[in-house]
């Protein structure tokens, strides 16, 4: 084999992996979007997928008394229509051709439904699920026997902006003080540099986890449990290493002519900080915003810990395992919650992502 179709057959199989993992992460997307819009009816009975063109049976004639119209006797084989079987397979329903069979209720009283396969779409949309969930308004649900069911809505909106309040200091914070930090360690000379900066690198290994009841005890002792600053300064703890890791990474590959320059020009480090390093560090900074927006806005452990269950400051992720237990069954409300938690995350992804390779990237190549 060539190298050329070495290489032709390396991009098809890079390509083609690509695309397989594109076709994974999409489809269920796709299906929680698509369902948040659906009846109730339409998700307990069919698929998302059925808004495509599918094949299904409609009902053409309804026939009465199919005992004396068809002159057929429920304890014997039967036909009907062209469709032979017995009273139990017409229950299931029996097809002939184009044509489908089903007999709907007993043997003494009921009645013959004739069915025809034709194409069609199910595009019977609404945005009840959605007022539902985010306004908490109530709504009347017909069932299929005709009794009507009222359900009461669940308010996610007070959950939503209470997660905006944490997401958005809980990211802030920590990137201005690993900007500063990174920068300290890149560009100035101060005893133990070295060390600390080992001591950085070896807090990213350290789970969180055991980190919880010591500052679960001393948040007690100052009364900071159960409110926002509290799950504030964690999420700022245990993002602080890694910021202060990626930022170090592409701070320190910024062109030492252009600080110089600075420096000789009579500028203090703060000045070149603010007016040179920001600017610059823009990627890296934007890069390491998306992860931790998205750790904080996902982040279900941590907010149940230093929150509480308090009604109060409850968050997205705290609402929608409460609807989850709640409502397990109720998948129009699920996927409309779910498809609300994600509409902020992925406006930020999309937002930010033409800075993420670049500010990842940054660092790992020299020379």
């Amino acid at each position: 084999m060539s190298a050329s179709q070495r290489k032709r057959l390396g991009a098809v199989f890079i390509n083609g992996t690509l695309l397989i993992l594109i076709i994974v992460w999409t489809v269920p997307t796709m299906g929680i979007f698509v369902s948040s819009f659906r009846q109730r009816n339409d998700i307990a009975t069919s698929g998302w997928w059925k808004i495509f063109p599918h094949q299904a049976w409609e009902t053409i004639a309804v026939v009465e008394n199919p005992r004396e119209a068809f002159g057929v006797d429920p304890n014997e084989v039967m036909e009907i229509e062209g469709a032979v079987g017995t009273f139990d397979e017409f229950r299931e329903g029996v097809a002939s051709g184009d044509v489908r069979v089903t007999w709907v209720g007993n043997k003494r009283i009921g009645r013959v439904e004739i069915q025809e396969q034709v194409w069609t779409v199910s595009w019977d949309f609404t945005l009840d699920n959605y007022r539902q969930v985010l306004g908490g308004q109530d709504f009347e649900f017909t069932r299929p026997d005709g009794t009507v069911e009222v359900v009461p809505g669940d308010n996610m909106t007070g959950a939503f902006l209470n997660s905006l309040a944490v997401a958005i200091p809980s990211t802030v914070i920590p990137i201005l003080i690993a900007a500063f930090a990174a920068y300290a360690f890149a560009w100035m000379n101060f005893p133990g540099r070295r060390l600390l900066f080992i001591l950085v690198v070896a807090l990213l290994v350290v789970p969180l986890q055991i980190a919880l009841v010591p500052i679960l005890r001393d948040y007690k002792a100052l009364e900071l449990n159960g409110t926002f600053l509290a799950i504030w300064l964690a999420h700022t703890g245990f993002g602080l290493a890694l910021a202060t890791y990626l930022l170090y990474n592409y701070i320190s590959t910024l062109p030492r002519e252009t600080l110089e320059s600075a420096f000789i020009d009579g500028a203090s480090h703060f000045t070149v900080f603010t007016r040179l390093v920001l600017p610059l560090s823009v990627p890296a900074l934007a890069s390491f915003a998306i992860f931790q927006f998205l750790w904080v806005w996902n982040d279900y452990l941590v907010a149940l810990i230093f929150l509480g269950g308090n009604p109060e400051f409850e968050l997205v992720t705290q609402r929608m395992a409460a609807i989850a237990g709640s409502r397990g069954s109720d998948w129009h409300l699920l996927t409309a919650g779910a498809f609300v938690s994600m509409i902020l995350p992925l406006i930020v992804f999309f937002a930010l992502q033409r800075y993420f390779v670049r500010g990842l990237m940054a660092g790992s190549v020299k020379g």
